[in-house]
């Protein structure tokens, strides 16, 4: 599934970041615990270099806590890079980033500098309600869909703490055709550029082999299929996301299955893992490298004006069929 969204503001917002980045002492990253990888903004790790960085992982709550542990150990093998777990049920424990932000620049908690900070994330993750916690007062716009936020700010969270917000961004194409579902899947996307039938699929397929037993107590089925079309049947048939007929309303049922995720009622869910992404990884730079080997023996071929066998043995044979004509016409005028 590709994502067609982007508005024109996260353009300008990557651009503004960009140039904002040599002024900054630290960037705040906020990612989706549900989603680390997805949700990580490939232009921002580009550009970042040696910036030291906190990951914040927001809505930890909705997340697998056994996951979120494996990402943090995984997250914090980069140099410079410390995580930090919250939910929006937790704003004493969201103001500790700011004490984190001091022991990640000893120097110049030290002195009477200001310290620069840049906080920045994908639509929807709960960057709006961690700036306006930090501060102490309303900010930040916050909302239920993703972009929100539209322009850059720049707020004193006082101590000496300067800290620009950037609207939330995604990237022009996510490479990892994996991630687009799983973003959609958390609404990092408006519902208006998914297809909720498409990624009601996703969704249980993923969720039956990875979380059968939240499914099972959730639905209330004595057992769970093997596919997620014989699954989403079920569940239809259990809430009444039916038809006339008795027919099932895939797209009611998915619908539910996605809002209920998203919601936290299915349970403490991850979509994602360090040992998946790095094997989807590997099968993308293999299908890339593949790509690229056709696609050097196209030019190649191109280049020395040789075609392929087939068209060669075709180029012949119309050759000689022509050939063969023109001898039956010139035997014809004997």
């Amino acid at each position: 599934m590709s994502i067609h969204w982007y508005p024109g503001h996260m353009h300008k917002a990557q651009k503004e970041i960009k140039e904002l980045l040599p002024q900054v002492d630290l960037l705040i990253e906020v990612l989706d615990a549900r989603i680390p990888y997805s949700s990580e903004n490939p232009a921002i790790a580009a550009i970042r270099g040696d910036t030291p960085c906190i990951k914040v992982l927001s809505k930890s709550d909705l997340a697998d806590p056994e996951v979120t542990a494996i990402w943090q150990a995984h997250l914090e093998q980069e140099r410079g890079v410390k995580t930090f777990t919250t939910t929006t049920e937790q704003p004493q424990k969201m103001k500790q980033i700011i004490d984190l932000c001091r022991k990640m620049l000893p120097e110049k908690d030290a002195s009477i500098k200001t310290i620069n900070t840049m906080i920045c994330g994908i639509p929807n993750v709960g960057k709006s309600t961690l700036i306006n916690i930090l501060a102490e007062r309303i900010i930040a716009k916050t909302g239920n869909e993703p972009a929100v936020t539209k322009a850059q700010q720049r707020i004193n969270l006082g101590s000496g703490i300067i800290l620009f917000d950037t609207p939330g961004i995604l990237w022009p194409k996510v490479e990892n055709p994996q991630s687009s579902y799983r973003l959609a899947t958390t609404g990092a996307i408006k519902d208006t550029a998914m297809e909720y039938d498409d990624v009601g699929f996703f969704a249980a397929d993923y969720l039956i082999k990875a979380y059968p037993d939240l499914l099972k107590e959730r639905y209330k089925l004595e057992h769970i299929p093997d596919t997620e079309i014989e699954f989403l049947e079920m569940a239809a048939a259990q809430r009444g996301a039916l038809r006339a007929g008795g027919r099932v309303n895939l797209h009611k049922i998915c619908e539910v299955l996605v809002n209920e995720f998203r919601s936290g009622k299915l349970g403490r869910i991850s979509l994602e893992t360090p040992d998946m992404v790095l094997k989807e990884e590997a099968e993308m730079a293999a299908a890339e490298l593949k790509k690229a080997e056709e696609k050097a023996q196209r030019k190649e071929r191109f280049k020395t004006g040789s075609a392929t066998r087939d068209k060669k043995a075709q180029k012949e044979h119309r050759i000689e069929r022509v050939q063969r004509r023109s001898k039956e016409k010139q035997t014809r005028k004997k």
